[in-house]
């Protein structure tokens, strides 16, 4: 047996609308399952292995149910056991048409519609089962709905199946009840085959001492200090014991309302299938670290300075500036963009995966390394990316006509210089105006010439950082392009399934343990 949860675990269940824990721990299961599935081939194979098996045991539970609370009436031949029972359930089999239980097979009574997989699963009788949910009288059954009581057969009975049914149902039920007579309380049957070998399950225990109504008021007391110290004998301490009369109702309605108590509480099948879930979760939660990178676009600028480098678009620019500037080329003689070097690209690939993979385990980081493209991929796939970008090294119109001009008022000021040294020579005598007017149209034409060389300087100059910006640009917009289709996207995939896997791991975890997520 296992302990019950304390009540803080969940309040009323079936008195709340909230979900209950069927619902909730089939959702736990889809999403220990996905993570599986996502996972693939990535995990430890024994920790795969181990949480399918999990879910495999899981399935079955939820489809038994784990909204039910198993209570267990346990006890020896002329305890009362049956007779406790029927004061509980307060039904006679014999009304409703059912021969009197025996001790010698399991018998239920179900406050429950949906308790015939696990009637069924725990070996019960159909003829030794009774629905309580058919006979509710007013409020008196409230509380109980999803309650499976149970008498078990005699475990000092003779027939050692008997025994075996006992000892299979036992680990199972979420509160356990021995039914004792004050006469036979200290069976050694009863103490060395069971009671020892229940140390640590006192919170989920009852002793009640049935047929008080034949013991004299003054002994009673006394009589419970000598069970309870057998019980401390038999290193359960604590133990509540209580008495009852099955024949005089004595104490039946205390046992009741502690039974609704149990009732309130998460069942045994629930708590351990969250145990369960929690465990897988943890393991494979484990297996998928948190700290590896979440996003990846932070990393890509690096990644695109790198593959810049690699392919020369910093020379290609230069050289596209510096044909414009002197006046530009035929789009056939451009400056073209150079193949990576096999080498550069193979440190480039390396160093991302690297980067990304960072305290990964290795089967994760070898899903990186699949994923990403080869060397040579990359390369052709960097080369057809460039091959895309245009490249204008065609002249400036502005700065042609701008030089036309300037050697223009060059040729002006070669005639009009030699006509003014012809004037101030005297080899021509036209007199003093004609001499003013020649050195001034000199002096004008050498300044347009001046002019208009810088003016087609700075145009030209001007077009080619335009021109460069603008395959810079391209050039990186499209190597850019490259990389996050190429080196970012299939990463970033397997990181959100990475991340999935861990999410959904820790998914599967009840939500009382959500404090130690941090542990994994």
């Amino acid at each position: 047996m296992t302990q019950p949860d304390q009540p803080s675990d969940r309040s009323t269940r079936r008195t709340r609308a909230t979900t209950s824990d069927g619902e909730r721990y089939t959702a736990h299961v889809a999403n220990l399952r996905h993570a599986l599935e996502v996972a693939g081939d990535r995990l430890d194979p024994s920790v795969a292995a181990h949480a399918r098996s999990v879910l495999a045991g899981a399935d079955e539970r939820l489809a038994l149910g784990v909204d039910h609370t198993i209570i267990a009436l346990a006890g020896g031949t002329g305890s009362g056991k049956s007779s406790t029972f029927n004061a509980i359930s307060r039904l006679s089999f014999a009304d409703v048409g059912v021969r009197r239980p025996t001790t010698a097979r399991v018998t239920a009574c179900a406050w429950s519609q949906s308790a015939t997989a696990l009637l069924d699963w725990l070996a019960v009788d159909s003829e030794r089962r009774i629905n309580r949910g058919s006979e509710l009288d007013g409020d008196a059954e409230l509380g109980l709905d999803g309650l499976i009581l149970l008498d078990l057969p005699d475990h000092d009975s003779i027939e050692p199946a008997h025994r075996e049914i006992v000892d299979r149902i036992l680990p199972l039920v979420d509160l356990l009840i021995w039914v004792v007579d004050p006469q036979k309380y200290a069976d050694e049957a009863l103490h060395a085959g069971y009671l020892r070998n229940l140390a640590g399950s006192e919170s989920s225990m009852i002793v009640v001492l049935n047929q008080i109504d034949t013991v004299a008021p003054g002994g009673r007391a006394s009589l419970v200090a000598d069970v309870s110290r057998l019980l401390e004998e038999d290193g359960l301490v604590g133990v509540d014991v209580r008495t009852i009369s099955a024949k005089t109702g004595e104490g039946i309605e205390e046992l009741r309302a502690t039974l609704r108590d149990a009732v309130s509480k998460r069942s045994v099948a629930a708590s351990r299938l969250a145990d369960e879930l929690d465990r897988e979760g943890r393991k494979i939660a484990a297996e998928v670290r948190p700290t590896v990178l979440q996003q990846l676009s932070p990393l890509v600028q690096g990644e695109v300075d790198r593959v810049a480098v690699a392919v020369g678009v910093a020379a290609v620019v230069d050289d596209v500036r510096g044909v414009v500037r002197f006046g530009g080329v035929r789009e056939s003689d451009a400056p073209r963009f150079r193949a990576p070097q096999e080498s550069a690209v193979r440190v480039i690939r390396s160093r991302w995966i690297t980067k990304v993979t960072d305290t990964m385990r290795p089967t994760w980081a070898q899903s990186v390394d699949t994923a990403v493209p080869t060397y040579s991929e990359l390369s052709e796939r960097i080369v057809a990316a460039l091959s895309a970008v245009t490249i204008d090294t065609t002249g400036s119109v502005g700065g042609r006509r701008a030089r036309t001009i300037g050697w223009s008022f060059a040729g002006l000021a070669v005639v009009s210089g030699i006509f003014s040294l012809l004037l101030t020579i005297g080899v021509l005598d036209l007199g003093t105006v004609w001499k003013a007017l020649a050195g001034i149209l000199t002096i004008l034409a050498v300044l347009g010439t001046v002019v208009s060389f810088v003016v087609g300087a700075r145009l030209r100059a001007a077009l080619g950082e335009q021109r460069a910006v603008i395959v810079r640009d391209a050039a990186l917009a499209v190597l850019r392009e490259v990389v996050e289709r190429e080196f970012v996207g299939p990463a970033q995939r397997v990181l959100d399934e990475h991340t999935d896997v861990r999410e959904s791991a820790l998914s599967a975890r009840d939500s009382s343990s959500t404090g130690r997520v941090a542990e994994v």
